[in-house]
Order: structure tokens, then sequence, then C-alpha cells
């Protein structure tokens, strides 16, 4: 169902519409997590190890898709608070187009392209065969995810959280029984733990078009919308270019940073992939709320309501910081134990370098959400130089400091140029937001001025 933004409790508006958001992506990352779960557990420590060396290489693919999520949904979500509903409409069909068509290309490059960017990485030679299948299924799926990620974007732009909700749920809990199917049972390997994520991917996204289909179809317009628009296109692209620009660039970043890595042999490997997988989780979440934060200040703005806005900011940090609580208590007390779920006692080396990871990086997710929540606001604000900005600061620092740090601190330099790239952006978007905030406040005494 179809939800208006602009009206009601600021608030409570926020915590109806990104709390089922968080819990889609609370399952999303379990079946991520549960990847590497029953590769360690079934496979052994060199197949956790591929599935987590090709990791970087399949975010970029995913920063795209995600980058397009975002870029369409701003402008859904603008034209959906202005009741303009008809270019709305016009958006949608504009973007599933240009999503098919960009999803096919990038499939065939990428797949034809596997083993160059495995080598690219300098994946070590035992794990080099793994990590390459498992990259080149993935990719061959990468169609649906790319549509499935759209389409949970536009469902986000017209309010509607729960319904991507439902699909993520039948999707993750389908993927972790076909991954214990295929790799428990059927002894594939890393190849099962592709082809569970091509299929449920494959499924969830099948049924989340024709869901949309339907929804669209209730909300009226005055004339018929438009299959295709350049010049929508165009309007769409100077958001989700420079978003897919954002995710893309931050994904090669963790590609050099992997390649850094992956210098260190298997063992490290494998410990950085169990917890750089459940870093990504509270990431992950952190950002999901900043994208619903987007979608809220997009519609507002659209709406003409600017003030509700920094109502929503705030909300939003309230709600964040509770979930930065939970992920820093059980990632800094319980690492161990969490880490153990990937790998049993004998991958001392691989525990050891997961724990230290978490360690150094779990202090600081308080200042990574402020970034990601106040990132969500430039986004929705159309600001997107400030939130390139500050983003492309965060990456150049951790790439930088990650090779210089580690020539005098070995792996652990590495895990300390997350703190503090994390830190400078943070302080970097949180200036950007005042400066955007401080403009609507002179507008609005303009307005008011006789």
């Amino acid at each position: 169902m179809v939800k208006d933004l602009t009206e009601g409790s600021a608030g409570k508006a926020l915590r109806q519409f990104t709390v089922p958001m968080f819990i889609s992506v609370v399952f999303q990352q379990l079946y991520n997590i549960a990847d590497s779960i029953i590769a360690g557990r079934f496979a052994g420590e060199d197949a956790l190890a591929a599935v987590g060396a090709s990791y970087p290489i399949t975010m970029i693919f995913m920063a795209i898709a995600v980058g397009s999520n975002i870029g369409c949904s701003v402008i859904i979500s603008n034209l959906f608070g202005a009741k303009k509903y008809t270019e709305m409409k016009t958006a949608v069909y504009t973007t599933l187009v240009s999503a098919f068509a960009l999803s096919l290309f990038l499939t065939a490059t990428g797949v034809a392209g596997t083993g160059w960017l495995m080598k690219m990485i300098r994946t070590p030679e035992n794990i080099f065969a793994d990590g390459a299948l498992y990259l080149e299924i993935y990719i061959g799926g990468f169609v649906f995810l790319f549509l499935y990620n759209v389409a949970t974007g536009i469902f986000s732009a017209l309010g509607d959280s729960k319904t991507p909700l439902y699909f993520l749920i039948v999707s993750s809990l389908g993927n972790i029984l076909l991954d214990y199917l295929f790799v428990a049972g059927f002894h594939w390997g890393v190849a099962g733990v592709a082809w569970a994520t091509f299929l449920a991917q494959g499924i969830a996204s099948v049924f989340a078009l024709f869901t949309m289909r339907k929804r669209l179809g209730e909300v009226k317009t005055e004339g018929k919308a438009a299959l295709f628009s350049w010049k929508m296109l165009g309007r769409i692209s100077r958001i989700a270019v420079p978003s897919i620009l954002q995710q893309s660039f931050v994904s090669i970043g963790n590609i050099f940073i992997q390649g850094l890595v992956n210098s260190y042999g298997s063992s490290v490997i494998a410990g950085y992939s169990a917890a750089v997988k459940l870093n990504t989780f509270a990431v992950t979440s952190f950002t999901t709320l900043g994208n619903g934060i987007s979608n809220f200040s997009a519609q507002n703005l659209g709406a003409g309501k600017a003030g509700r806005v920094r109502e929503g900011f705030r909300a939003g940090l309230r709600l964040t910081f509770v979930i930065v609580v939970c992920f820093f208590a059980a990632f800094f007390l319980f690492c161990g134990g969490m880490l153990r779920l990937f790998m049993g006692e004998e991958s001392a080396v691989a525990l050891h370098t997961g724990e230290v990871f978490l360690k150094i990086v779990s202090p600081f997710y308080a200042v990574i959400s402020v970034k990601l929540i106040t990132d969500g606001v430039l986004r929705g604000a159309g600001a997107m130089r400030q939130f390139m900005a500050s983003t492309f600061t965060d990456l150049a620092l951790r790439v930088l400091l990650a090779f210089a740090l580690s020539w005098r601190f070995g792996a652990v330099g590495i895990w300390l140029s997350w703190p503090a790239g994390w830190s400078v952006a943070a302080a970097l978007s949180v200036l950007f937001y005042r400066r955007l905030q401080k403009a609507w406040e002179n507008d609005r005494k303009g307005e008011n001025t006789p």
C-alpha cells in the first residue's frame, strides 16, 4: 500500500516507514552471512576464503543496483509527494526499461571478465578456481538482482516499505534452505552457495515486478503515462549516476583493500571475510535507514514541507543509535562467539584476524551512522555534490591509510583505516547538512517577509 510521508507526526511516520526497511536488511544480511557460514562449515576454510575473496567484486555489481535504486527512489518520492502521478509513473517505467538494458550489458561484460577480475585482486592460487566459479554464477543472475533492487526502491518511494520486506523474508529463508541443500546435501561447494542466491533472487525479482505492476494500477492518473522518456531518464540520472559512482568507487576502494588483504594468505582472508560480513551487516543497516530518510526528505521537499525534514532527521538519529548500541555490544563484546559461527577452533589465525578487525571498527559505529543518516537528507534534497565529496573523502582516506599503515602495522594497519575515514567524512556530511538547513531557514524567512 502506498503511503504519504508528508502528513502526521514526522517521527511516527518515519519509524513506521523505516522499521520494515531495517527488518528487510536484517533478513538480507542474514542470508549473506548464511552463505559464508555454510561455506565455511561444510566446505572448509578455503571455500569461505573463496567466497570472501570475490565479495568486493560482487559488491561493485551490487553498488550499481543500489545506486540505481537510490536515484529512481528520490525522483519518484519527490513526484509522489508533489502529487504528480502521471510523471511519477513515467519515472517508474523509464527506470525499469533502463535498468533491464543496463543489467543485460553488465551481465555479459562481467561473465566475460571473471578471470581477469579475480587476478586483479591477487587471489591466491589455492582458492582462485572456486572464487572465479562463485563470481561467474553470481554475475549470471545479476539481471534479477538489479531489477529486484530497483523494484524495492520504487516501493519505498511510494511509502511502502512492507511489501519488499515480505518478499525478502521469503527469499532469504529460501536462500538459506537452498544453501544447506546444495552445499551440505549435494556437496556442490561454493557453486551451491552461488546457485542458491541466483534462484532465490530470481524468484523474488519476478514476484516483486508483478506486485509492483498491480500496485501502480491503483494510482489514478489524469492521462496516460509514457513508457519511456529521455527527459525523465536525464532527471533520474542526475541522482542515480552520482549514487552509482559513489557506491561503485567505495566498492572499487574495497577491491584495493581486498587485494592488500589477499597478500597475507588464505587464513587472514577467511578471518577478514567473516568479520567484514558482520561489519557489512551493521553498516548496511545504517545505510538502509539513511535511504529511508532520503525518501522521507524527498517526499516532504516535493510537498514544500522542509521543516519536517529536520524533524525526520532527528527521529532517524534516535532510531539509529538504538541499533548502533546493539551492534556494538554484539561485535565488540561477543565477537569471538559470532566468528565461530563461520569456522572452527582449528582456524586460530582466522579467528584472531576477525576479532581484531571487529574490536577496532565497532566502537565507531555511532560515527558512521551519523554520516549515513545525514547523507540520506543530502540525497533526498538532491545535494549530490556534497554527498559525493563526503563519501569520496572516506574512500580516499581508507584506501591510502590502509596501504600506508599496513607497512608499519601489518594487517592491523588496514583495519585502522576504517575509523579514520569514517570520522573525517562524518564531520563533512554534518557540515554540509547544517549549511543546507540554514538555506531552508533563510528561504522560509524570505517567504514570510511582506
